[in-house]
C-alpha cells in the first residue's frame, strides 16, 4: 500500500477498471480483532505509526468506542494497494472497506455495510472459534446479501504463547474452525457457489496470524518464503520473533492477497448480487445496467450508511452506487420518502472526513451530505424513475424500550428533530411520541443500543431517562368472528374479520418485499405467491395499508364512497397495529380484512370521531374473539466459562426461565448455549459475573418470539397494561357492545 495524495485518489475513483477495485467489510464477534487488524492496514497506507497500529484502533474513532473498548459504529476507509501477482506484472488496486461492529446492539450496521459490499473478510479467533456473532455474520455477508467470504483466523498467537500447544494441536484447533465455517457456508451460500465459496488453504482463502503482532500468512506466501507453519510458531521462542514476524510476514499482505484473488470485482459480483436485492425485470434498461455495473446506464445507488460527526452533528450519507454514475450537481429522488434532495458535497469517505469527488461511478462506495433520511434508502436521478432496491433485512427485532423527555419543555420540538436523525441513522431503532405525557418513547435491539443512543440524543438536548422495558408482541390464533360495528352517530357501518396472516406473507412483509408504491397487480401477485395460493390474486388486489407485522385488506363488493373514509380507517388501523387489545403491545402476524361497509352521503357525518369509533370497536372486537395470544421475546445466549463455574450458571439461567441447548468444551474453556426470555437479561451481565467470578463471557442474539407460559400470562398482562397506563382489567365483548349493529 502506498499513500496517494487527492488528486490521485479522485482518478482512481472516477477512473479505475472494476478489475482494480475491491468493496468488502470486515466482520467478525465481538473482540475477534477486526479494528486490530485495520489499524495494519492504515499503518502501510501511511495513515497512521507502525509504533500505535494494534493498539489504536484508529477506525474506532469515537470516543465512546475508544472508551468502552467496542466498535459501535461502521467506519470506512479508501486504501491503495500496489501488488504484483505470480506472473510478476504489478498494478494499483483501489480497496473501500468498512470495520464494522461485532456486538449484537450494533448488527443492523453490519448488515448496511454488507448491502454495499461485494466480499467479507470473516475474523474468527483461533482460540474461542465459531461464537454467536460469527454465525450470524457469515449468515448476513454469505446468505442475506450474497458477499463472497475470505476467512481470517485470528490470535494464534494465544494458542502458541498462553496454551502452549504443540504445532500439531494448533493444526487441530484450525481446522476445527475452517471446517465449521465452511459447514454454514455451504448451507447459505447462492446455490451455483455452494461449492466454489467454502473457504481453503490450498486455494489461499484463508490467512492466520495475530492482529495484535501484526502478522499473517497464507499458505502461498509460506512457500514463497520457504517456510512451514511450524517455523513460524518456532518464532515465538525467539527473544526478537514477533519483530521478525511483523516484518516478514506482514499481516496486510496476506489479507490484501486473499482479497485480490478471491473478493469479486464490482461488476463480477453483481451479476448475482443484483438478482437477490432487487426485484425489477433483469432484461430492461435498468436491469441491463445493474447487473454490468455499467457506469453510463441510468442512476440507481443506496445509501447505507449515516455518519453523525460526533462533534458538529452533521449528518454525511454513505452509499454504493450500483448502476450509472452520480455527480455532484445532481437532485436525486429517494424512493421510499418519495421526494428530492439536491446534493451539497459529493465524495469518499476516509474514516470521519470527506475527500471530495466531483463524479462516482457504478462500483464505488460514496459520501455525500445536504439532507438526511434513513439508512436504507434507494435513490434514482430526477427524470429516470426506476425501481428501488429490496428492504435490508435485520437480524434482531426491536425488544427493548425507554421512554425520554426534554428536561426543559422549550426543547420539546428540538429533541423531535435530534430523535428522528438518530433513528434514521439506526432503523433497527424506532420512537413514537406518547401525545399524553409528551414522552418519546424509544424500542431498540437490547440495552446497550438504547444506552447508546440515548448518550448522543443527550449530548445535544437534555433529557430525563426512564428504566428500560421489555417489549412484548400480541397475535391471534385463529379467524375471529365477523363484526359489523357502526358509528356514534348510527350512519356508518362497517364489517371486518381477522384471520393469521399465512407464515410465507409475515417472512414477505418482515423483508420488505412488497410496499404501497408498488404496482398493485404486482404487489397482488407476490402476495398470492407468498400466501402458498391461500389468497387469490383478486382478493390481494384489495391491500389498503401494509405495515412490517400487519396488512389491512379491502373485500368488499358495490360498497359506495368507501374512498372517502379509507384514509382515516387506515390511519385507525395503523393506531390499533401499535397497541393491541389485551395488553397495549404492539400485534404481529394479523390480516385485517373489511368485507363491507356502508358509508353516508353526507361529509358532515363521517368525521373522524365517527370513523374512528366504528374502526376501533371492529378492530377490538375481532381481536378478542380470535384467540389472542401475549408474546414474550426470547434471546439465544452463549456464555464461555472455565468448567468449575458450570454448575452456578446452569442454577443461574433455570432461575432466569433459561432452557439450556448445548453444552461443549473449546480452547479449555466450557460454552454453554441456552435460550433466555428477554425479561431476564436486564440485570444479567452482573449475574453472570457473579457467578462465574467475573471470568465468564457472554454474547447474544434474537431467537423469537413465542407464547408466554400459562402460569404468568394474568399477571404479566396486568403488569403491562398498568405500565402501558391502561386499566388493569383487560376489555371483553361489552366494552364496545354499544357499537355493534344488530339488525333488526
Amino acid at each position: 500500500m502506498k499513500v496517494k495524495n487527492a488528486a490521485e485518489i479522485r482518478n482512481m475513483i472516477e477512473n479505475f477498471p472494476h478489475e482494480q477495485r475491491r468493496i468488502f467489510s470486515i466482520a467478525a464477534h465481538i473482540d475477534h480483532g477486526k479494528s486490530t487488524m485495520a489499524d495494519y492496514l492504515l499503518m502501510k497506507a501511511g495513515l497512521m505509526s507502525a509504533e500505535t497500529a494494534g493498539e489504536k484502533r484508529m477506525t474506532d474513532s469515537d470516543d465512546e468506542e475508544q472508551e468502552r473498548g467496542i466498535t459501535i459504529f461502521t467506519s470506512v476507509v479508501v486504501l491503495s494497494y500496489e501488488y504484483t501477482d505470480e506472473t510478476g506484472e504489478t498494478k494499483d488496486y483501489v480497496f473501500q472497506i468498512n470495520d464494522t461492529p461485532g456486538h449484537l446492539s450494533f448488527t443492523g450496521e453490519v448488515s448496511r455495510a454488507l448491502r454495499g459490499s461485494d466480499g467479507a473478510v470473516i475474523l474468527v479467533d483461533a482460540l474461542e472459534g465459531m461464537m454467536t456473532q460469527t454465525e450470524t455474520n457469515i449468515q448476513l455477508a454469505v446468505g442475506e446479501e450474497a458477499c463472497k467470504p475470505v476467512l481470517f483466523i485470528n490470535k494464534v498467537d494465544r494458542l502458541i504463547s498462553e496454551l502452549r500447544l504443540e504445532p500439531g494441536e494448533v493444526f487441530g484447533k484450525l481446522d476445527i474452525i475452517v471446517s465449521q465455517v465452511n459447514a454454514l457456508i455451504r448451507k447459505i451460500a447462492p446455490k451455483e457457489f455452494k461449492k466454489e465459496w467454502p473457504v481453503s488453504f490450498p486455494k489461499n482463502s484463508i490467512a492466520v496470524g495475530s492482529a495484535k503482532d501484526g502478522w499473517a500468512f497464507t499458505v502461498e506466501i509460506l512457500k514463497q518464503m520457504k517456510m512451514r507453519p511450524q517455523d513460524v510458531f518456532a518464532k515465538y521462542a525467539e527473544e526478537d520473533g514477533k519483530a521478525w514476524l511483523r516484518e516478514n510476514l506482514p499481516l496486510h499482505d496476506a489479507i490484501l492477497r486473499m482479497v485480490i484473488q478471491h473478493i469479486p470485482t464490482p461488476r463480477d459480483s453483481q451479476r448475482y448480487k443484483i438478482p437477490q436485492i432487487w426485484q425489477g425485470d433483469l432484461d430492461s434498461v435498468i436491469g441491463k445496467s445493474l447487473v454490468t455495473a455499467d457506469k453510463d446506464g441510468p442512476l440507481l445507488g443506496m445509501i447505507t450508511k449515516i455518519f453523525i460527526d460526533p462533534k458538529s452533528k452533521r449528518p454525511t450519507l454513505i452509499g454504493r452506487v450500483f448502476s450509472g454514475t452520480l455527480r455532484k450537481e445532481d437532485t436525486i429522488f429517494l424512493v421510499n420518502r418519495r421526494e428530492k434532495q439536491k446534493i451539497k458535497r459529493l465524495g469518499i469517505m476516509e474514516i470521519t472526513d470527506i475527500l471530495e469527488v466531483p463524479t462516482i461511478p457504478a462500483g464505488n462506495l460514496f459520501a455525500m451530505y445536504g439532507f438526511i433520511c434513513p439508512a436504507g434508502e434507494s435513490f434514482y436521478r430526477v427524470g429516470e424513475e426506476v425501481e428501488g432496491f429490496d428492504k435490508i433485512s435485520y437480524a434482531a427485532e426491536p425488544v427493548v424500550s425507554r421512554a425520554i423527555s426534554a428536561k426543559n419543555a422549550q426543547d420539546l420540538t428540538k429533541l423531535g428533530e435530534v430523535v428522528r436523525n438518530w433513528i434514521m441513522a439506526d432503523p433497527t431503532a424506532s420512537y413514537e411520541m406518547d401525545q399524553k405525557t409528551k414522552k418519546m418513547v424509544l424500542q431498540g435491539i437490547d440495552p446497550l443500543q438504547i444506552e447508546i443512543l440515548i448518550s448522543r440524543i443527550d449530548e445535544q438536548v437534555p433529557i430525563d431517562i426512564s428504566d428500560p422495558v421489555i417489549v412484548h408482541r400480541e397475535t391471534i390464533t385463529k379467524v375471529s368472528n365477523e363484526y359489523v360495528t357502526k358509528s356514534n352517530n348510527g350512519y356508518n357501518r362497517l364489517r371486518m374479520k381477522l384471520e393469521p396472516m399465512p407464515e410465507g406473507v409475515i417472512k414477505l412483509l418482515k423483508e420488505g418485499g412488497i410496499n404501497m408504491y408498488m404496482d398493485r397487480k404486482e404487489r397482488a401477485r407476490l402476495l398470492s405467491e407468498a400466501s402458498g395460493g391461500v389468497w387469490d390474486n383478486k382478493f390481494c388486489r384489495g391491500v389498503w395499508a401494509i405495515t412490517e407485522n400487519a396488512i389491512l385488506i379491502e373485500d368488499t363488493k358495490g360498497v359506495q364512497r368507501l374512498d372517502r373514509i379509507k384514509e382515516n380507517v387506515v390511519n385507525i388501523w395503523e393506531g390499533f397495529t401499535k397497541k393491541g387489545t389485551i395488553a397495549g403491545e404492539p400485534t404481529q402476524g394479523i390480516a385485517f380484512i373489511i368485507t363491507d361497509a356502508t358509508v353516508h352521503v353526507d361529509p358532515a357525518h363521517i368525521g373522524i370521531t365517527e370513523i374512528m369509533s366504528m374502526t376501533l370497536a371492529a378492530c377490538n372486537l375481532c381481536y378478542l374473539s380470535a384467540g389472542p395470544q401475549l408474546l414474550e421475546p426470547l434471546m439465544r445466549i452463549e456464555i464461555k466459562t472455565p468448567a468449575d463455574y458450570l454448575g452456578a450458571l446452569t442454577s443461574l439461567l433455570t432461575q432466569k426461565r433459561g432452557m439450556v441447548e448445548d453444552i461443549s468444551e473449546k480452547a479449555g474453556s466450557t460454552i454453554l448455549k441456552a435460550i433466555i426470555p428477554t425479561t431476564e437479561t436486564l440485570e444479567l451481565a452482573d449475574d453472570i459475573r457473579g457467578a462465574t467470578a467475573g471470568r465468564g463471557f457472554f454474547g447474544y442474539s434474537f431467537a423469537k418470539f413465542e407464547e408466554i407460559p400459562a402460569h404468568l400470562r394474568d399477571e404479566t398482562i396486568k403488569f403491562i397494561r398498568k405500565r402501558n397506563g391502561l386499566k388493569e382489567e383487560v376489555p371483553t365483548e361489552s366494552t364496545w357492545e354499544r357499537l355493534i349493529y344488530k339488525q333488526n
